[in-house]
């Protein structure tokens, strides 16, 4: 399997903001920035794979500074990490005020994706970092993702705990 460069699968997204995008706080509705996050990673994915990808988990997503409706956000996505099959792709949320023109990170998360075919997963090219950030966050990203193996064992366990039957209310409160 060959390489690639992390340029050649880079993505980026730009959106204004719109009162219909904001929370009761009057900021971004942070579920609007994890959508956009993982799709602008799953294009970033299909690039560089050129296979059909899936998210396999998101590492927690940091919401650093708050959107709001004098801002547009950019997304902007790149491979960090490969293994057999799978990517690691970081996400970073520019928020840009469109009056003042100040930038801050709104959001940064940790996302894998995994190249399938056939309902299987595939062989995926490894990645070539070329920047010093690309190289940083690989170092980041390869020790979160020792913390994500442990917490998939904790979730495996909880799933084997809960019950999947529908909740049954006591009498008084039917």
């Amino acid at each position: 399997m060959s390489s690639k460069y992390c340029h050649e699968s880079r993505s980026t997204l730009t959106i204004r903001v719109f009162p219909t995008d904001l929370n009761n706080h009057r900021t971004l509705f942070g579920g609007k920035i994890l959508a956009d996050m993982d799709m602008t990673a799953s294009i970033t994915a299909s690039r560089h794979a050129r296979l059909k990808c899936v998210t396999a988990s998101i590492d927690h997503v940091d919401f650093l500074h708050p959107v709001t409706e004098e801002d547009c956000i950019s997304y902007e996505s790149f491979i960090v990490l490969t293994g057999r099959s799978s990517m690691v792709i970081f996400v970073k949320a520019i928020a840009e005020n469109l009056i003042t023109g100040d930038r801050r990170v709104a959001a940064t998360s940790f996302l894998t994706f995994v190249g399938m075919m056939n309902d299987k997963t595939v062989s995926v090219p490894s990645i070539i970092l070329e920047t010093d950030e690309e190289r940083e966050l690989a170092e980041i990203a390869k020790a979160r993702l020792e913390n994500r193996k442990n917490n998939k064992l904790i979730s495996k366990n909880i799933e084997n705990i809960i019950s999947t039957k529908p909740l049954k209310l006591r009498q008084n409160e039917e």
